[in-house]
């Protein structure tokens, strides 16, 4: 999986998880907001990103500056994924199937902003295990980045596009 730049790029951002975090030190409490984020096109380009920040609106943009650095473009069917793939990381599990015209974006919030910076109209995903946002986004990522498209599974079996 290849990163891409940001540059001429129509990229929207979703907020996943807003989180207020707390540092005791020994003065007190030191209040600070995590953002987690994801941007994409609309047109299989999806990255996501974290900022961490005194205030909510800091921590958003430097998750999206984040996410911007961190670009992959993924291969898609005409409005779904190619094939089903399982992504996995730490203790969060995402399947995600393709589905037919007019099933929609069938998914738990995390995976939902997913999909739909992604660009994917019908799908079916389901979360197993962990249901923390930070490692349902990371599961997810890794099961995208191990999508293959069509002409990659011919090129590598030495046929042809139309042959599979």
């Amino acid at each position: 999986m290849q990163k891409i730049s940001a540059e001429g790029l129509d990229l929207k951002d979703t907020v996943i998880s807003i989180n207020r975090v707390t540092k005791v030190v020994k003065g007190g409490k030191n209040m600070s907001f995590s953002a987690l984020v994801v941007v994409g096109d609309g047109n299989g380009v999806v990255g996501f990103g974290s900022g961490k920040a005194k205030e909510v609106p800091i921590a958003i943009r430097k998750g999206v500056e984040a996410a911007k650095k961190n670009l992959v473009r993924v291969p898609l069917s005409i409005s779904t994924l190619p094939h089903p793939i399982i992504g996995n990381y730490g203790a969060g599990k995402v399947l995600m199937k393709p589905a037919p015209e007019g099933t929609g974006v069938i998914a738990g919030a995390a995976v939902r902003a997913i999909m739909q910076s992604l660009g994917v109209h019908n799908v079916v995903t389901k979360v197993i295990g962990s249901n923390n946002p930070h490692n349902i986004v990371r599961a997810t990522f890794a099961g995208l980045s191990r999508i293959q498209s069509r002409e990659d599974v011919a090129r590598l079996r030495g046929k042809r596009a139309e042959e599979i």
